[in-house]
């Protein structure tokens, strides 16, 4: 035997050196694979090789590859083998433990990481039954040494994370090794503290003496070990072990933060313990970090943060453990905050810390740090101090709030790209990203939060606030423009998107709008700085440039200041003469195209013109007639205003008009208004344009190959005019409106009758000019519909064939590759004939379902009484459905049958709503059961495809972009139906309650857990068009089918979304009816179908158990298919089903009952739950049971021979008569 283990020994440790040996073939690495994988599987006498192999003499990769066998052997062999065998086994492993290992600063990491594993297997199969003295077998190894303490340590990690965290046991082994460990943690928690404390001692005398270099790292290397096996257990035991003796863990700890080699493991394990939930009277001993020398270590080490010098050698850049620990410790402040918060203000009545200051400075010194990270982490506990009820009232938050907003004025700049050397955050950011494109998403996203904090200091310091907003608007309009030296490339003098000018005026511009976004909402409004305010409006009035980045920054600065001019109206018109030269601002140097910084400035001054006519209309009112002259004037010039600026400003002399209050003059407005569109609308040309599909491809061009520049000229004019008339309709529909004040509506003569209860019937003054445009329209959207047909698409030259396919923008974000690009204001937008023809084709589609789904809001009974209106749009917006690809039909769905289904009057549900949904979805069914068979199919194939150069990397992105598409046109489907037919209705007390919760512990619920407690707490019923649909038994059954299909799709969120919101009340409505037994077999099918696919997500398994639940419990009573149905799932238990089955038909005693059952069905179904593809291949590792720690056989005893005086009979004795 010793010479057949000898030889393959020998053949093992050439199989171990060809797999690492970096020159091996992969043909060779594979065979030395194949033949240890073999030799694991078959060989009699793995013991024996795994111990030789593991011997001290030999290499350390093969030492590793001895161990693993003897893992293998205990994971895999454990069971069958004799006691003897297992005895053998455990005492050669301590052997090893005790003499086995190299001194702890030779042995390499992973064999220790190999050693410690064996020990746990063995732990985990047989303790604490048939092991009870492990524990202190593992105390008695730590006397004999360096190595043996640290690998103790790793045992006791490794079983903290296999029991607890990664939960890899079978329940009952799990409660067992739990419940032990919680029963010796007293114990444990000694034995670990007085290790940490023994060798953190030695490692300090031993620091200062000279020679004794590897003890100290021997010490420190336990100490490192002791602190993470702290971490493993820090998080979960009882909160009463962590402040045992008046704190003195985290007393160490503090004291160890000041330690270099310790502080990280340190500052890690004050964080576990700092973000402990539990009782509020619990975590109360927490506070005791606030004193006075625990503040100070922290304090001292915080402060160590500010500034970079800390961290940065000369030569060799950061030191990447040190940011690390600052990290950590930003997190244990931020930790001890949420605690402190949680305290103060509870009724626990913990008083506001002594030393707040001190806690304050050391934030601040992270909010100082270069560091983008850092300051970012921090600034949720700069808000959540702010919000604080009690906290922010304090002087020291009132003070720190005032050097917070000093501090935002620095951090809001836009510094520290990686590519750059302009600052000490460049070297950080080289480490936290790895691009700057990386570091500018997450610069915006740490700007909104910041954002956030300084509205809120705001609250605390308002005159302060303003103060800095004054003086920094200031600084920056007497400061000269400075280009730096990233200039623009499209004109010499301007700025680039990085120029110091441009980052300076973004951060002050944001700055201004998030402090007087908050002066607004000032509850004192004669404490709002109307003088102050009103003097730095009239300044950037005054201010001229022709720098088009920083010309959009003084755009939002005079939006922002707007809401004061209410206070001095007369300075309204010159406020509205320095936007008016901004919508049709140029660059003198530059042609057309314009660059994208030039298109925004534009854009930025017509939608701030909306925005003002939209929120302060009263105000803009006697400006009217001055603004209708100069928008007059600009369209007098075709050239001058592209098609979107002249509705944005058609859009904003509406929104003033709103406001006339009087039905006639608003109606003659808009008369005048559309009178231009009108005529060319109705024209003769333009209705045989829209009605025929050839004649409409040839008026825009689209049958032409390689358009000259004349004929691109004119069938570029007449796209404009088409996109001209449909976007002036669109801006009528959206913004022309009766009055908002029911009394000004019937002074004005816009209350044409009233309901049947009452409520008055409102006439839209844009309905005489709007109505007659519709018939032109519909056939416009019909001509659109038909554009997807054989004959229409050969119509196409080859310049265009293309011209109907999603736009590369729309196919970016459906890739999920969109990303800011930093010099895109500098770049000409240049668009090829192709792209001005596909951008014309799909704004032009999806304004005309937009004007559709807002006329019903817009119009009311003037729409939905038209004559033959369900006919008109089952011609135009309907037909041709089964050609239109699914990016259109998502649109359609989106933007004009969900709005036209949420504003229809319920007295058109019949004559309109069941007439047109019940046909579409009817095609939906169609579509998406056509489709999601071809993606599953297509997805099984590439499962198995190997490798193949032929399948190109355009067709594979294709085949995403199509998949995807029809992931967002089924959500829209299961959405639209949703909005159809559900109405969520939550408790009274629902939100009352989850005010009281509090923001941050709802921020620390994750998606699964939020969707059960919604689904918890909100109830799903029909809404009345949802019953109105029901009536119809085909559309039901459109509806169910739809529901239920749409389970087994390769979509996870809509599998979720469906099986928890719209199956169950949908199928409710006839479960007491006579369901076929066909269809009762299908839906229960369909359910476990969707748990094959998307059982391995908990979100889903949920759901979906839920549901088929409820089908099983509220049907099998009726219908024994249902059982026949179980009777197939894999791995059942036939005598557990046959149980469950004879309770199912009898009622349900009690809610404990029905959550047992609940929990026995959904192990009755776990054979149905699919696997993912990396699990479908694992060799599960099987541990048995061992006699339970916890059952205990109740004594049978008959009451009435139980004699005891403390008995019922006893009370009645003699002896009880003087009681």
């Amino acid at each position: 035997m010793s010479e057949a283990v000898r030889a393959m020994c020998e053949e093992l440790t050439k199989a171990v050196n060809v797999m690492m040996d970096a020159e091996s073939s992969q043909r060779y690495r594979l065979e030395a694979l194949k033949f240890i994988e073999e030799f694991k599987e078959k060989c009699p006498f793995c013991v024996e090789c795994g111990l030789q192999l593991a011997e001290r003499s030999q290499t350390a990769v093969v030492r590793h590859f001895g161990l693993q066998i003897l893992e293998h052997v205990v994971k895999f062999q454990w069971n069958d083998m004799p006691l003897q065998e297992k005895v053998q086994l455990k005492n050669c492993t301590m052997e090893l433990l005790s003499h086995g290992m190299q001194p702890v600063l030779e042995e390499e990491c992973y064999v220790k990481d190999a050693l410690s594993r064996i020990v746990v297997e063995m732990v985990k199969r047989e303790w604490p039954q048939h092991w009870p003295d492990m524990l202190k077998e593992m105390e008695a190894l730590t006397a004999m040494g360096d190595a043996q303490t640290e690998l103790v340590m790793l045992i006791l990690l490794r079983l903290a994370e296999d029991v607890i965290t990664f939960q890899t046991l079978p329940i009952q082994r799990r409660r067992d090794i739990q419940h032990t460990l919680t029963q010796n943690m007293d114990s444990i928690f000694t034995f670990l503290l007085g290790v940490l404390q023994l060798h953190v001692n030695e490692y300090k005398k031993l620091k200062s003496i000279v020679g004794q270099e590897l003890r100290m790292k021997a010490h420190c290397r336990v100490g490192v070990a002791t602190l993470n096996t702290l971490a493993g257990y820090i998080d979960w035991v009882a909160l009463g072990h962590i402040t045992n003796d008046n704190c003195r863990l985290l007393e160490i700890l503090c004291l160890l933060l000041s330690e270099p080699e310790l502080q990280l493991e340190a500052a890690e394990c004050l964080l576990i313990a700092i973000s402990r939930k539990g009782k509020l009277e619990e975590r109360q001993p927490l506070m005791v970090l606030f004193n006075e020398a625990a503040m100070n270590c922290i304090l001292s080490a915080a402060q160590s943060a500010d500034g970079a010098a800390s961290c940065i050698q000369s030569s060799n850049g950061i030191v990447e453990r040190r940011y690390t620990f600052l990290k950590r410790l930003c997190q244990v402040l931020c930790a001890l905050c949420g605690q402190l918060c949680s305290l103060v203000g509870s009724d626990v009545e913990v008083p506001v810390p002594v030393n707040l200051n001190k806690f304050m400075e050391a934030l601040l010194s992270f909010t100082t740090h270069p560091s983008q990270f850092l300051r970012s982490s921090i600034q949720i506990t700069w808000c959540s101090l702010f919000r604080h009820e009690v906290l922010s009232k304090d002087p020291v938050v009132g003070q720190m709030a005032i050097k917070y907003l000093e501090v935002a004025r620095i951090n809001l700049v836009k510094t520290g790209f990686p590519s750059k050397n302009d600052c000490q955050g460049c070297e950080f950011s080289r480490m936290d990203f790895d691009s700057d494109e990386d570091f500018n998403s997450y610069f915006n996203s740490f700007r909104a939060q910041q954002g956030q904090a300084v509205r809120l200091a705001c609250n605390i310091a308002s005159f302060e606030a303003f103060q800095i907003a004054r003086e920094w608007l200031k600084y920056q309009i007497s400061t000269p423009i400075d280009t730096g030296s990233t200039t623009s490339k499209t004109g010499e003098g301007l700025c680039s998107a990085l120029s110091p000018s441009v980052v300076q005026w973004e951060a002050m511009t944001f700055f201004i709008e998030c402090v007087f976004g908050q002066l607004f909402k000032m509850p004192e409004k004669e404490k709002q700085p109307v003088d102050g305010s009103m003097e730095l409006l009239r300044a950037i009035v005054n201010y001229e440039t022709k720098d088009p980045l920083i010309l959009s920054c003084l755009l939002t600065n005079i939006s922002t200041l707007f809401p004061f001019v209410k206070h001095q109206p007369h300075f309204l018109p010159q406020v509205l003469f320095k936007i008016f030269p901004s919508i049709t601002f140029e660059l003198e140097e530059s042609k057309v195209p314009w660059t994208r910084a030039v298109k925004n400035v534009r854009r930025h001054a017509c939608s701030s013109i909306v925005r003002m006519c939209r929120d302060f209309s009263d105000l803009m009112l006697p400006c009217f007639d001055l603004m209708y002259e100069h928008v007059k004037r600009l369209f007098s010039d075709e050239l001058l205003l592209t098609q979107m600026e002249k509705c944005a400003l058609i859009e904003a002399l509406i929104l003033i008009s709103n406001h006339f209050n009087d039905y006639n003059k608003q109606k003659a407005f808009l008369v005048e208004l559309m009178a231009p569109v009108t005529a060319q609308w109705l024209s003769g040309e333009m209705k045989r344009v829209l009605w025929d599909p050839a004649a409409f491809l040839a008026y825009v061009g689209a049958d032409q190959v390689n358009c000259e520049s004349g004929t691109e000229d004119q069938t570029g004019i007449n796209r404009a005019q088409i996109s001209f008339c449909v976007y002036t309709i669109m801006a009528v529909v959206k913004r022309a409106r009766w009055p908002a004040d029911p009394e000004a509506a019937k002074r004005g003569n816009f209350v044409v009758g009233y309901t049947t209860d009452g409520a008055p019937l409102y006439r839209n003054p844009c309905a005489e000019p709007l109505c007659p445009l519709l018939p032109n329209l519909l056939a416009l959207i019909r001509t659109l519909s038909s554009l997807f047909l054989p004959e229409n698409l050969a119509r196409l030259s080859k310049t265009f064939t293309n011209v109907y396919d999603i736009m590369d923008v729309e196919k970016n974000f459906v890739l999920g590759v969109v990303q800011p690009v930093l010099d895109a204001y500098d770049t000409p937008v240049y668009r090829t004939v192709v792209e001005r023809m596909q951008g014309f084709f799909s704004s032009l589609y999806d304004s005309c379902y937009q004007i559709l789904g807002n006329a019903g809001s817009c119009l009311e009974q003037d729409f939905y009484a038209i004559e033959g209106l369900t006919e008109q749009i089952v011609g135009s917006a309907f037909t041709h459905l089964d050609s239109i690809p699914d990016h259109r039909l998502r649109s359609l769905l989106r933007l004009f049958v969900k709005q036209l289904a949420i504003s229809c009057p319920h007295e058109y549900y019949d004559s309109l709503l069941c007439l047109l949904l019940g046909p579409l979805f009817r095609h939906l069914l169609q579509r998406l059961s056509f489709q999601w068979p071809l993606v599953n199919q297509r997805t099984s194939n590439l499962c198995g495809q190997v490798e193949d150069d032929t399948y190109e990397e355009n067709q594979v992105t294709r085949e995403m972009v199509e998949e995807q598409m029809l992931r967002l046109l089924t959500r829209e489907v299961m959405d639209l139906l949703s909005v159809t037919c559900i109405i969520r209705k939550f408790p009274d007390s629902f939100g009352k309650k989850e005010e009281e919760e509090g923001h941050e512990e709802m921020m620390l619920m994750d998606s699964s857990h939020g969707i059960q407690m919604n689904a918890a707490q909100a109830s799903e019923e029909l809404s009345e068009l949802g019953k109105k649909l029901l009536q119809c038994e085909d559309i039901y059954m459109t509806l169910l089918t739809i529901s239920f299909n749409s389970l087994s799709w390769r979509d996870t969120m809509n599998c979720q979304r469906t099986a928890s919101m719209l199956c169950w009340p949908l199928l409710k409505q006839v479960v007491d009816g006579n369901l076929l037994p066909e269809a009762v077999t299908w839906l229960f099918t369909s359910v476990l179908k969707g748990l094959q696919m998307h059982g391995q997500h908990e979100g889903c398994n949920a759901a979906l158990t839920q549901l088929a639940w409820l089908i099983y419990e509220t049907l099998r009573p009726r219908y024994i298919e249902l059982r026949s149905i179980m009777n197939q799932i894999p791995d059942i238990h036939i005598d557990a089903l046959e149980q469950f089955d004879q309770k199912t038909i009898q009622p349900t005693v009690s809610k404990a009952a029905e959550k047992k059952r609940k929990d026995q069905f959904k192990r009755l179904i776990a054979g149905t739950v699919g696997k993912p593809l990396g699990q479908q291949f694992r060799k599960y590792v099987h541990i048995r049971n061992l006699p339970s720690l916890f059952k205990k056989p109740k004594p049978m005893q008959d009451i009435l021979e139980n004699t005891n005086a403390a008995g019922l009979m006893g009370l009645f004795t003699p002896e009880c008569d003087n009681c």
